[in-house]
């Protein structure tokens, strides 16, 4: 009895061991797959969750896929982060084997777009922006800095150090009031207004007092606005959610029952 339980231990394990090498032989070769056409730098973290992996892999059916890949945009510096999640993903063995997964049928797939802060700020070229909701628009509904930090499209405040005038020697560190919305397939960050007030305890205030009488208020606006547009988001997914998430601006776009290019993960 007892040699047949180590034996059935030894079995088992044996079949978690093949299970989850078959998993990531697949991942690598999805991700290998994904950077060639892609365009990618680097190859993209492939994740297919669910186990045991190879029943899935018998019924040409993957419950859950999570790519994350950074990728290079001519019109932002840096990189950007992208991302995406697939649900009910139709491959067969043989087209995974011999990679031919240009065009694969999903039940749903969620895309998503993330500029983190470091290019946020070289976007706007102020290396020290920060991105933060205003109180009234925090997701808990109280007006107070016990939200979670998630907002929908709406008030924002940028703060960053910049020459208030274009003749001033001097730099300021300046907040402003900005609004985050989509504009068809374009990201728009629009600062509307100077900003005084505080956001949280460790985000910096603006009073009048500490700002350079040769202030511009016009010009401190414009370099606190920009617009982005959205091309790369996960397989030409048309965005429709946009929100600031710990300084990072998110934009979003999703899919049901529909075939995806994998060559346009993360570019247009």
């Amino acid at each position: 009895m007892r040699k047949l339980i180590v034996g059935l231990l030894l079995v088992v394990a044996i079949a978690v061991v093949v299970d989850f090498t078959a998993a990531a032989y697949s991942e690598y070769r999805v991700s290998r797959s994904l950077r060639a056409g892609g365009e990618l730098t680097a190859d993209p973290e492939v994740t297919i969750h669910g186990f045991p992996f190879l029943s899935q892999t018998a019924h040409g059916i993957y419950r859950n896929v999570e790519i994350r890949a950074r990728a290079n945009r001519p019109d932002i510096p840096g990189e950007i982060l992208v991302e995406a999640t697939l649900n009910g993903v139709h491959l067969s063995m043989h087209d995974l084997v011999d990679k031919d997964m240009h065009a694969v049928s999903v039940d749903r797939v969620d895309g998503r777009m993330r500029i983190e802060p470091v290019e946020l700020g070289r976007l706007f070229n102020i290396p020290d922006l920060q991105v933060v909701t205003r109180p009234a628009d925090k997701s808990d509904g109280t007006g107070g800095s016990g939200g979670s930090g998630m907002t929908t499209q709406g008030g924002l405040v940028l703060t960053g150090s910049i020459q208030p005038g274009p003749e001033s020697r001097t730099t300021n560190r300046v907040s402003v009031k900005a609004d985050l919305f989509l504009d068809g397939d374009r990201i728009k960050l629009v600062a509307t207004d100077l900003y005084h007030g505080g956001v949280d305890s460790n985000a910096p205030t603006t009073s009048t007092s500490e700002l350079d009488p040769e202030l511009d208020k016009p010009a401190v606006l414009a370099r606190f606005t920009r617009t982005v547009d959205t091309k790369d988001l996960p397989f030409g997914l048309v965005p429709k959610k946009v929100q600031a998430i710990g300084g990072n601006i998110v934009v979003e776009g999703s899919g049901e029952n529909i075939r995806i290019d994998m060559d346009r993960f993360a570019r247009p």
